[in-house]
């Protein structure tokens, strides 16, 4: 399992570098073929065929919808081979309001995104990569499948929007809660080790503590605490970071006493 989220955590890492490289440009605009695109406007254009029929008949009501009632453009793009490029923002008049999901299988991730200026007002760049990476790459694709890659996407673009803006992208996912509780169980050790005594009669070195406490303290609330607490609502997730980190601390802080080897006070 360890590996396993290695490898996640590097994937995910890469695709991060991989969009910043692109800066929300996809490689779908930089061709101009119009011949792909159907001769009547539709917000779904599934060239690679990700969705199956019904579910983009679905998709395609829920975004005409979604567009009438709060005036903001969704539109979605599926290519493999072929791509019609700049051609689609002639297409579906793509402005300010408008976002465009291109999904495109090959690639490391499936996602990318073209934003308006407007959309940044609410949802920042940070949305963005989060939403590219936990949904796009191949690992969630593997056990979701594109379309609802896709779609779910789709869904958390529209609960912020609605919302009036989000930082982070709701939910917490299996992989992030786990590297949290890594960061608040390590936090947890310095803690421990730092406070052990120094002294003869000393109970615990506080002043170490408080000496540490800017490494402990961002493992611990920055990176613990605060990647869930700004995502969901849930206190099952953040009590057992602190639980992780309190035991990280004490079994830290025993340490000594486990590790001491006895004497013999007497001689045979």
């Amino acid at each position: 399992m360890g590996n396993k989220l290695i490898q996640r955590f590097l994937l995910s890492l890469g695709a991060c570098l991989l969009f910043l490289a692109t800066c929300f440009t996809p490689s779908a605009l930089a061709v101009n073929n119009p011949e792909l695109l159907p001769d009547k406007e539709t917000p779904v254009v599934d060239l690679a065929n990700f969705l199956p029929q019904q579910q983009e008949d679905l998709l395609i009501e829920n975004l005409e919808n979604f567009e009438a009632e709060t005036g903001w453009k969704m539109r979605v793009l599926t290519q493999y081979d072929r791509s019609p490029g700049r051609a689609v923002k002639k297409f579906w008049g793509l402005d300010d309001r408008s976002i465009l999901l291109v999904a495109d299988g090959r690639g490391g991730n499936l996602l990318a995104f073209s934003i308006g200026d407007a959309v940044y007002e609410l949802l920042p760049r940070n949305f963005w990569i989060e939403l590219q990476t936990r949904f796009g790459n191949m690992y969630y694709i593997r056990e979701h499948g594109e379309n609802n890659a896709i779609v779910i996407a789709l869904e958390s673009v529209k609960g912020c929007l609605i919302q009036k803006g989000c930082n982070n992208v709701p939910g917490l996912s299996q992989e992030l809660w786990i590297l949290t509780l890594i960061s608040s169980i390590v936090g947890g050790v310095i803690l421990g080790v730092a406070v052990i005594p120094r002294e003869e009669n000393q109970f615990i070195a506080w002043q170490w503590g408080l000496i540490m406490s800017p490494l402990w303290g961002i493992l611990f609330i920055a990176f613990g605490m605060g990647p869930i607490v700004t995502r969901t609502p849930e206190f099952l997730p953040l009590f057992r970071n602190i639980i992780g980190f309190m035991l990280g601390a004490v079994v830290a802080f025993l340490s000594p006493t486990f590790i001491e080897t006895p004497t013999s006070d007497s001689e045979t």
